[in-house]
């Protein structure tokens, strides 16, 4: 179902996060659940996976994760704003320790001025505040994106652990 080289940085995170004493939360949209997904692939992830919010349309991201309306209507969805909110919504309405969200452009369709498909913004943050974001233009088609898009979001949690 998943590529090896994704659920060996999924099994690894998930070794991170027990040795840290740490669970986490997803909040995906553009990858629609594929981070839960893949990490829930891995037996034994529930000690560490607490929650995954897909958060397609934006009343979602409003209504599961309280992104204010008004930045997704100053900023667009896929923006860091967002992806950041996203993040901190998603720890906000779970007790999980770390989170990690996903807001872009997968493709065919959905470009838009200043935000080309393959466009993908990730956040993550930790409880005690410290929070990442990056942003990148993955080429290929939806799938491409989309797992270029997990895997980026595997390694930018690596990093908050």
């Amino acid at each position: 179902m998943f590529d090896s080289w994704l659920l060996n940085k999924s099994k690894k995170i998930l070794e991170q996060c027990r040795a840290a004493g740490l669970r986490l939360a997803t909040a995906e949209s553009c990858t629609g659940g594929l981070i839960a997904a893949c990490l829930t692939e891995i037996p034994g992830s529930s000690d560490v996976v607490e929650r995954g919010f897909v958060t397609y349309s934006d009343a979602s991201k409003t209504d599961q994760l309280g992104v204010p309306s008004e930045l997704i209507g100053e900023h667009g969805a896929v923006s860091e704003e967002v992806a950041r909110a996203m993040c901190q919504g998603a720890l906000a309405h779970s007790p999980a320790d770390l989170a990690v969200a996903v807001t872009g452009v997968a493709g065919p369709a959905g470009a838009r001025p200043g935000k080309p498909v393959g466009l993908v913004h990730i956040a993550a943050a930790r409880r005690d505040g410290r929070i990442e974001h990056l942003s990148e233009v993955f080429s290929g088609d939806r799938t491409a994106v989309r797992r270029a898009a997990v895997a980026a979001a595997l390694d930018l949690l690596g990093r908050q652990i």
